[in-house]
Parts: C-alpha cells; sequence; structure tokens
C-alpha cells in the first residue's frame, strides 16, 4: 500500500537514510518491508475506516 502511494524503488528507500548518514543495503529495506510492510498496511486501513466513519 505505501509502495503506491509513494512509488520508490528499493534503492531509492536506500538513499534517504544515506543522506542522513546510515548505510543500509536494498536487501535490509526489503526484509524490512516484508516483515512490517503488512503491520503498516493495516494500520494505515485501520485510520483510514476510522476517518470514513466519523
Amino acid at each position: 500500500m505505501l509502495y503506491v502511494r509513494f512509488p520508490l524503488s528499493l534503492r531509492n528507500v536506500e538513499d534517504l537514510p544515506h543522506e542522513r548518514g546510515i548505510d543500509v543495503s536494498h536487501e535490509s529495506v526489503r526484509f524490512w518491508w516484508q516483515r512490517f510492510g503488512p503491520m503498516l498496511a493495516t494500520e494505515i486501513r485501520r485510520k483510514r475506516t476510522e476517518r470514513l466513519r466519523s
């Protein structure tokens, strides 16, 4: 869901922390995305439905 909203490749995401002095590989970003992506998507969906109901 976030990938569709912010169309960044893994290498582009790798560059974001690198600009702040943090070196991570695109493989680390891929691992984090597979692990935490579903949780983030669930949270976004939950907040979106709450906002629509109120």
